[in-house]
């Protein structure tokens, strides 16, 4: 495969605590980049310890077009006011100035998303539009399989991986007419939630570069907030596609489980993997989730469901829900300002509903520990055994601690260990078929989605890098819709003093996606969260990663 000298470069373990001068040789800023930081500056700013500019989005013109939302691009598209190719250039161009602040990419496909967007112009030339998504650019987490090209998971164990065959869920964009423009930085495996273990050095959140994005789909939000695509996909095991969408104020759906094909996807528990959309708006993520989902009889999660338009189903009133707020323990021990933020959105979602009331959703405890823990172990045990070097320190030990922990818990011999495996197997199973009963009373539930807000990346990689790791954290309240394996999606609700995102989580019963995207479609256009976005100049100066010698 050729590769451009940036697209190599994109691919290269770099550390990030270079300047923008020692990562790219002096560049005349463009007329686009000209216009931007201009409108950056004049823009209202609102700024704190830590934490980078925001400003409210404005319109754009022919000079900014990678600020577009995908349904802009999309309308503009059809419209045959701009080309794919004109598109992808300007986010490429972007990228090539920005990447080296948010670390957001590990592959750039420079000459193959300018090919593909050539080839989709050619068909729409002639009339011809596949759907919604064509020629339209987005990026995909790098555990996702990408025929020839390069998947690494974010690992040095997989730096030399090129699979054979696209993921299901590529198959179904590709066709749509999505253009591939990468692949995303991630927390190494997925098996983290700051994005900052990665052999391709931190992601950075675009809101404050010192700060995590959260993880594990942490590039995928920080390429879509960074206006460095248009679209994104994200995997969620525990929470990995909406805790980025929270701390990088974008939108984050996961939809319920195995309505989107996760075959030819990197494991991580596939008993709880899922893949959604990351997105600038709901209806961007009702745009993509039209294309990514589809029966797929070679994978075990999938499910055979009657097709619907999640972009028509967005559209449906929002009067005749009933809400329900699960107090405890989803609202204990919150940040401060997360807790206002959120009560603030309850309020705004109290005016457009029937009605709300405090709920109670089933305990999870349990699913998470012994039992799933084995699925990672399963995966991971012959790579840990050759490769045991090349994982990054946190998710080495965090491998090697969760296998301890399954060795402490029982003396068990093996075949006692598979029964609690298949037994705790047959609970999930069971769990999921009967979780649509506890929305008797309620249709929706709406919670923080993240407790606390960002850490920096250093606190986070001192965390993941102790030798005696501290005791797990609740910080986040995704979990347990893995574990009931519910739609959930993730909207801006607010920011910090400090400038860090807020975000706010609506979850329903099974199969109930176009429920969940109404009423996110509902707050969000009631709300001006999701116009603002991080202000990046050229100039940035990224924060040294620090670690004990």
């Amino acid at each position: 495969m050729n590769q451009s000298f940036a697209t190599k470069f994109t691919s290269l373990p770099t550390s990030l605590a270079f300047t923008d001068k020692e990562t790219f040789p002096e560049m005349p800023l463009n007329r686009r980049e000209f216009v931007l930081m201009s409108a950056g500056a004049a823009a209202l700013q609102i700024t704190g310890p830590g934490s980078s500019a925001f400003a409210m989005k404005s319109p754009a013109g022919a000079d900014d077009l990678p600020s577009l939302t995908l349904a802009e691009a999309s309308r503009r598209i059809h419209a045959h006011e701009v080309t794919s190719v004109a598109l992808t250039q300007a986010l490429l161009d972007r990228i090539s100035i920005y990447n080296p602040k948010v670390n957001a990419f590990i592959t750039v496909l420079h000459e193959e998303a300018l090919s593909q967007a050539a080839a989709l112009d050619a068909e729409a030339k002639s009339g011809k539009f596949r759907s919604a998504l064509h020629g339209i650019p987005i990026v995909l987490k790098d555990n996702i399989d990408t025929a020839g090209i390069r998947t690494t998971a974010a690992s040095e164990v997989f730096d030399d991986r090129f699979p054979d065959d696209d993921a299901e869920v590529v198959v179904h964009l590709k066709a749509a007419g999505a253009v591939i423009l990468g692949k995303a930085n991630m927390h190494e495996f997925a098996a983290g939630g700051s994005s900052a273990s990665t052999y391709f050095g931190p992601v950075r959140n675009p809101w404050a570069l010192d700060h995590i994005p959260a993880g594990s789909s942490g590039g995928s939000a920080a390429a879509v907030i960074s206006d460095l695509a248009y679209g994104a996909l994200g995997t969620d095991t525990g929470g990995s596609v909406r805790m980025p969408a929270s701390y990088c104020s974008i939108v984050g759906l996961k939809p319920t489980y195995g309505l989107v094909s996760i075959r030819g996807i990197v494991p991580l528990t596939y008993s709880l993997d899922h893949c959604g959309p990351m997105t600038k708006t709901v209806e961007d993520a009702a745009l993509m989730l039209n294309h990514m989902v589809g029966y797929d009889k070679h994978d075990v999660a999938s499910i055979d469901v009657a097709k619907e338009d999640y972009v028509e189903s967005m559209k449906q009133p929002v009067s005749g829900l009933r809400l329900g707020i699960p107090r405890a323990p989803f609202y204990d021990l919150l940040d401060e300002e997360v807790a206002k933020a959120v009560e603030a959105a309850i309020q705004v979602l109290t005016k457009m509903v029937k009605s709300v009331k405090e709920c109670h959703l089933p305990g999870t405890s349990g699913f998470n520990a012994l039992s799933l823990t084995g699925e990672r172990e399963a995966y991971h045990i012959d790579l840990m055994r050759k490769n045991s070097m090349r994982y990054s320190l946190g998710v080495k030990q965090s491998f090697e601690s969760a296998e301890k922990k399954m060795n402490d818990i029982s003396d068990e011999p093996c075949s006692e260990k598979i029964v609690d495996y298949v037994t705790s197997q047959w609970k999930l199973i069971l769990m999921r078929k009967n979780i649509n009963d506890a929305f008797t009373d309620f249709d929706l539930v709406v919670l923080p989605t993240m407790r606390i807000l960002p850490r920096t990346v250093n606190d986070a990689l001192e965390r993941e890098e102790e030798v005696k790791p501290r005791e797990p954290e609740v910080i986040s309240n995704c979990t347990p819709f893995n574990i009931f394996g519910l739609p959930a999606i993730s909207v801006p609700c607010g920011f910090s003093a400090s400038g860090l995102p807020i975000g706010l989580m609506i979850a329903g019963p099974r199969l109930s996606e176009g429920k969940v995207l109404a009423l996110a479609a509902a707050y969000e256009k009631a709300t001006q969260w999701h116009t603002r976005r991080p202000t990046l100049t050229p100039d940035m100066v990224v924060p040294p990663v620090k670690r004990k010698v």
